[in-house]
């Protein structure tokens, strides 16, 4: 069975809409005009090309499309024949949805052509306040503020992969949150600092938000502490290996002593902060770490553990680039700080500022370093 592809143009011309292939022009031309030659000057081509072509695609469909009889009219075989009412048919029944897809990829392209108009790809740790913030940077209060169209093409992912896409040059900004002040030596240090370097990145401020337990409605095991989890044999819900969330669950178990085993449903993963949360208020896990807002969307009740900032990171290099001088302006505003500030559990902070990472992130010692003996 033969594929179809498509594939679309880009012109300043107005046009009417067409998905048509080549191979059609020139049936319905050799089998108007009578020839191969008279088809050709028709439709301004060379007898050679369009002859060529036509045995190309003979061997390309496995069947002849044209009848050559000396002294006689050049007509179509069945085969082509068929290809001409198959056309025919499709035509007839998709012109509205081919006009619909035309239209759906001007309106793609015409933020290319907009000088105005920037695109940020950025993978990030899931974050609803990344998704609202995605909502807002189209919205006409927006658009009068900064001057500009935002559109932020989001991937989410764990913050692991998010700063690996940065650093692979697949994304040209990531997001990744960690505790306050993370300490020298802790799980967050391991994970981030082999990822992260002072002189190539530069972290912009975000926000502040609050993560903590998600449970039932009424809280019925009377969950306060990860220390009482483990103490009750709560059935726990995990983010996936590679998380952000993850990483300050780890982190959060260390300070306390406690053991990763201890936890049944430790191994159980799911890929966002809603499906944690989906999976507690279906009753398939008593307990999970998590946001506030995403408990609240499902109606189960949050005990707050700690504020974690939320980073984004982008190269140095990056930092003058339009897209990102736009996505600074816009996290500054007011208004979209107003926004933001009225989602459960979050606050801005530093938002649309850089940052100085050895201050965010406290882990490099450089005079310590230099001082030590060689």
């Amino acid at each position: 069975m033969h594929r179809l592809q498509f594939h679309y143009t880009l012109s300043r011309q107005t046009s009417p809409a067409l998905v048509r292939n080549p191979l059609i022009d020139l049936l319905q031309a050799v089998s108007t005009q009578g020839s191969i030659s008279a088809g050709a000057r028709a439709l301004g081509l060379s007898y050679r090309h369009v002859w060529g072509e036509l045995k190309r695609w003979e061997q390309e469909l496995g069947n002849e499309l044209l009848i050559w009889e000396k002294g006689q009219s050049a007509r179509l075989t069945e085969f082509g024949a068929k290809l001409m009412w198959a056309e025919g048919q499709a035509q007839a029944r998709l012109a509205p949805q081919i006009e619909a897809l035309r239209s759906e990829l001007e309106r793609a392209f015409a933020v290319a052509f907009d000088p105005l108009a920037h695109v940020v790809m950025l993978y990030a740790s899931h974050d609803q306040a990344l998704g609202a913030l995605r909502e807002y940077a189209l919205s006409g209060d927006s658009v009068e503020m900064t001057h500009a169209q935002l559109h932020l093409d989001m991937r989410f992912c764990g913050s692991v992969d998010a700063i690996r896409a940065l650093n692979e040059g697949r994304c040209v900004m990531a997001g990744f949150h960690t505790l306050q002040n993370p300490l020298p030596g802790s799980v967050a240090e391991k994970i981030y600092k082999p990822l992260l370097k002072p002189g190539l990145h530069k972290i912009i401020g975000f926000a502040t938000r609050t993560q903590g337990l998600m449970v039932a409605p009424g809280n019925p095991l009377q969950l306060r502490t990860l220390r009482d989890v483990q103490a009750t044999g709560a059935r726990f819900v995990n983010r996936a290996l590679g998380t952000g969330t993850r990483v300050v669950l780890d982190e959060l178990l260390a300070q306390a002593g406690l053991l990763q085993q201890q936890f049944p449903g430790y191994a159980h993963s799911e890929p966002s902060h809603s499906a944690v949360a989906h999976a507690i208020a279906a009753g398939g896990a008593d307990v999970g770490l998590g946001i506030a807002v995403a408990a609240s969307a499902q109606g189960l009740d949050f005990v707050p553990l700690l504020e974690e900032s939320y980073h984004l990171v982008c190269l140095k290099s990056a930092l003058q680039d339009p897209a990102i001088v736009a996505l600074m302006a816009l996290l500054q505003s007011p208004q979209w700080q107003a926004q933001l500030a009225a989602l459960p559990g979050y606050r801005p902070w530093q938002s649309g500022v850089v940052q100085s990472l050895r201050k965010v992130l406290p882990w490099w010692d450089f005079a310590r370093k230099e001082a030590a003996p060689r």
